[in-house]
């Protein structure tokens, strides 16, 4: 017998062999061995539970040598990771959020306030962001933290605009450096509404406001500071005639006076922008009484106070503090601009000295919604009304007229009359 028929002839004992001890086929029986090798394998690797053999990463890579590069990893990185890169890590999302909102369009004063109550809150706790709790920034702004109801409105939004820019963003890196998931302090208890601030607003009429400046005008000479005191009315005054608004009065220099535009003359004011553009500069009007009150102050008032007033830089409208190195030289040098806030403070004392009427608690803001109301209640239409007020978009400018007292026959009589002029002028041709 050749050596290839011994080698057939085991081959054949073996299979038959196999085949008595399990009844299956030879080649099934070479199939379900190398499964159940595989499962035994397995299951070597994962014990079952009560098994009596640890659970512990470092037992199973006692049985499976692969798995070792994989748990000398994963605490390579536990141990890189400590305090330092987690407020580095902190830091860095900082800087990419103000980057996205700057790439947005935001100004650079919104953009330095988007993250401060974030860094606020989290030196206070010494915590990173992804570890606050709604229990941490109850307790911040109830305590420590406590400030006008706008304020902390502010504030919590801006810290949970913070926090929707973390869960886009960086939810999943965070879970894998911390193993935490990343979810806004500010939940549905604590979030703020708006509660009075954004009611109608309803400013005097136009006979309480004509007797409220002409007793403003009269107490003029009796002030104990004068050129403050005219200073005040003609800002109060010419909020009421342009509309403008009360940071954007105090920003007007000398040269943004231009006498020559227009019918009247007009100013220019660093608006305030729409939609996150950042500050809009945008013409003023003076109209008639508007141009003789500035001329008035220009005149006759500006040089009371001890800047230069002939300097274009010059505000229109000074402060009468002057810092103390610049008294010290006594030279005429250009002056501080007033401040919104002491703007809205004199006008608030004016409206509860000579204000009569349901109407005392008066504000520059009311001032600009009685400019829309009552301009539009003499007959300017919509788009001059929002022109006037330097809307981006009519709806904003509706928002201001809804206490205005509209006549619709009169506007009919008014159209019909202008529709007879135009057929008039030409003779008949309508377009």
């Amino acid at each position: 017998m050749s050596a290839g028929e011994r080698r057939l002839n085991r081959y054949a004992a073996a299979q038959s062999k196999s085949a008595n001890l399990t009844g299956i086929p030879g080649d099934t029986r070479v199939i379900s061995r190398s499964v159940a090798d595989s499962s035994s394998r397995l299951l070597s690797v994962v014990p079952p539970p009560g098994a009596g053999e640890p659970r512990d990463p470092v037992a199973l890579t006692a049985v499976e040598p692969g798995l070792a590069d994989i748990v000398t990893m994963q605490r390579r990185k536990a141990a890189e990771i400590s305090e330092g890169d987690e407020e580095g890590f902190f830091l860095d999302t900082i800087a990419e959020y103000q980057w996205a909102r700057d790439a947005a369009g935001l100004a650079q004063a919104t953009l330095d306030g988007l993250v401060k109550p974030v860094i606020e809150v989290c030196e206070h706790y010494g915590l990173a962001p992804w570890r606050l709790a709604p229990r941490h920034v109850d307790k911040y702004f109830a305590g420590e933290g406590k400030r006008s109801a706008a304020t902390v409105r502010r504030k919590m939004n801006q810290i949970d605009g913070y926090f929707a820019f973390l869960e886009q963003r960086y939810a999943g890196e965070i879970s894998r450096r911390y193993g935490l998931a990343v979810e806004s302090p500010v939940d549905p208890f604590n979030r703020p509404r708006h509660r009075g601030d954004f009611g109608l607003r309803v400013p005097p009429s136009q006979r309480a406001l004509r007797e409220f400046f002409a007793r403003w005008r009269d107490s003029l000479e009796a002030a104990r500071k004068p050129a403050i005191a005219r200073r005040d009315y003609v800002m109060g005054k010419l909020t009421y005639l342009s509309g403008v608004r009360a940071a954007e009065l105090c920003g007007v220099r000398i040269g943004d006076l231009h006498w020559e535009s227009g019918q009247w003359g007009r100013f220019l004011v660093n608006g305030k922008g729409a939609r996150g553009s950042g500050p809009r500069p945008r013409q003023a009007y003076m109209f008639d009484e508007g141009r003789d009150l500035l001329w008035w102050w220009v005149e006759e008032c500006r040089g009371g106070f001890c800047d230069d007033p002939d300097d274009p830089d010059a505000p229109l409208f000074p402060s009468e503090r002057i810092p103390r190195a610049v008294s010290v030289l006594n030279v005429a040098v250009p002056g501080i601009a007033v401040t919104p806030s002491t703007f809205r403070r004199a006008l608030k004392v004016a409206g509860d000295r000579f204000l009569a009427g349901p109407v005392t608690h008066l504000h520059p803001h009311l001032l600009r919604h009685a400019a829309a109301t009552h301009n539009c209640e003499r007959g300017m239409s919509l788009w001059e009304v929002q022109k006037m007020l330097g809307h981006d978009r009519p709806t904003t400018t509706v928002s201001y007229l809804a206490t205005a007292h509209a006549d619709p026959e009169k506007a009919s009589l008014a159209a019909a009359g202008r529709a007879v002029q135009r057929l008039t002028m030409d003779k008949g041709n309508l377009r």
